[in-house]
Order: C-alpha cells, then structure tokens, then sequence
C-alpha cells in the first residue's frame, strides 16, 4: 500500500490517504502491450493523480509518505508540515514532512528529521529525578538570555506545559483549517 499526503497551500497535511499499489503503477508504453518492459513501476506522479481524480479535485496538492519512514524523514500526519530545500537526512537538499517547528530557536537535525534545541538540558540529579522534575524549555527566557532557556519544573507544571503547548497546537490547527475551507 502506498500513503498520499494532501497539503494546503501553507504544505501543512490536511489527510493522508492510502492508495493501492496497482494505482500507482506508471501505464504501459505504446510499443510494449503486454507490459514486458513497461507497466511495471511505480510513480509518484500517478499517485498524485490517482488521489486528484479520487477527491475530484484536480488543483489539490498531494505528496507520497512513507509509513516506514524510507523517504521524506518522517511519516505524514495531520498537522504535519512539508518542506523542500532541507539540508538534512545526510543530503544538501531534500523535502520532509516534520512536525511543526515547537520554537523559532530550534532547528533541523543533521541527520534526522526532527526538532532540536540549540543545546540540551541539564542532568537530572538523582533528587529531581526521584521527585518526577524536569526541564522544560522557555523561549523567552532564551531570548534574554540562551543559557537560561531550561527551566526546572517539577511534575503538575511539566504537565501544564505540554497541555499549554498542546493547546497552542490546536489553535494553528484550527486557523490552518479556517484557511484551507476559504
């Protein structure tokens, strides 16, 4: 099975579909009708089509996925962003699908598709780890001052956070969606 991205004009994933396989197969050449040497391999660009005549949209933008992660660094999920022109995975150049970016300090791995800071926490201590602490990231804080941007929190703010940062998520969502309807 083969899985197709749709994007928005903004190359945020709206759904991912999948496709079979016979879908994706590129048609035989005119001189080789019994598919002896054509027909056999499969395209993106006949996905693509495939999944515009499907939704009955032939201006829709749509992208393959891997769901094994073989190809563009990370399976495409609802939310999820494409870019082009990514110096990672260990090539110059290249097109992803990635989370949204969680701060404008972070940037791209080297070699993987994902988010980093611009530098890691500190070590737990064996007292805060036993107290379920950790640190947490404060982009402000970075800005004012870089060595500041972790900040020790303890079990309940850590929890505050993720649901803030959740929250913060799902409004992008929303006006992303909000867009995509217009």
């Amino acid at each position: 099975m083969a899985h197709f991205a749709q994007l928005s004009e903004n190359n945020v994933v709206v759904r991912v579909i999948v496709v079979g396989n016979e879908d994706i197969i590129e048609p035989k050449a005119w001189w080789d009708p019994f598919g002896l040497i054509t027909g056999k391999k499969e395209s993106e660009q006949v996905g693509i089509s495939f999944c515009q005549n499907h939704i009955k949209d032939p201006n829709s933008i749509w992208r393959q996925t891997s769901y094994n992660r073989k190809f563009r660094g990370n399976y495409a999920g609802k939310g999820s962003v494409y870019m082009t022109g990514v110096k990672t995975l260990g090539v110059a150049s290249t097109d992803i699908f990635i989370n949204k970016q969680p701060y404008s300090s972070w940037t791209i791995g080297i070699n993987t598709a994902e988010w980093y800071p611009p530098h890691e926490p500190p070590e737990l201590t064996s007292f805060e780890h036993a107290n379920f602490m950790e640190y947490v990231w404060d982009e402000s804080k970075y800005k004012l001052n870089p060595s500041s941007a972790w900040v020790l929190v303890g079990w309940n703010a850590a929890r505050e956070h993720a649901e803030e940062l959740w929250q913060r998520n799902q409004e992008v969502l929303k006006k992303e969606r909000e867009l995509t309807i217009k």
